[in-house]
């Protein structure tokens, strides 16, 4: 399928979880995103999922930009076999520049930092901002609690529709990228500029 999706973010965890098959489709996504002849962009980490993604795409010879603050940057941390590597002073600063750099956003399992970066891109598209597809791979069931608070968030009156329909959920990564590949974004009216952020 033709896409205009040329830049992908993907957030996911720094650790790589308990399960296997977490590590096995970060890895995957990796590939896939090499293979329609994307980049990936990330948070330049060599560490958990964030590793698996990224060595995905460059096993398969694709292009792979980290964004990491320097306070990051250690070699325990911070992966040197990217094709471009982004230094930033500030996590905010991180994600305004990820956001620049991509036309997509797809999130893995992860934690805390994984759901923060989510909720702002999702955020951001509600608030007009952005119009890009925004995915979460759905890993072994992994985000099936989230899509049940999506729908009582909108059941009970505080998310528009539309607005729950911004966040697009698959299993598989191909079903997922065909309905990030076809979304089209709600008009929203643009309440504020990024610099407002």
């Amino acid at each position: 399928m033709e896409s205009g999706i040329k830049s992908i973010v993907v957030f996911c965890g720094s650790s790589t979880g308990k399960e296997l098959i977490y590590r096995e489709l970060a890895y995957q996504l990796g590939q896939y995103i090499a293979r329609m002849g994307a980049r990936l962009i990330y948070g330049g980490a060599k560490v958990g999922l964030m590793g698996c993604v990224a060595d995905g795409v460059l096993n398969e010879g694709g292009r792979v930009i980290g964004v990491i603050p320097g306070f990051l940057r250690t070699k325990e941390v911070a992966h040197e076999g990217l094709t471009e590597m982004i230094e930033v002073e500030t996590m905010h600063e991180r994600k305004l520049k990820m956001h620049a750099l991509s036309d997509a956003v797809i999130a893995l399992p992860g934690g805390w930092g994984t759901m923060e970066e989510l909720m702002e891109m999702l955020t951001w598209a509600q608030l007009g901002l952005h119009t890009k597809p925004i995915g979460m791979l759905n890993v072994d069931g992994f985000y099936a609690g989230l899509h049940q608070l999506v729908i009582k968030m909108q059941d009970s009156g505080f998310l528009k529709p539309e607005h729950a329909n911004m966040l697009l959920m698959d299993d598989t990564i191909d079903d997922l990228m065909e309905k990030m590949i076809a979304y089209k974004a709600p008009e929203v009216p643009k309440w504020i500029t990024s610099s407002q952020t």
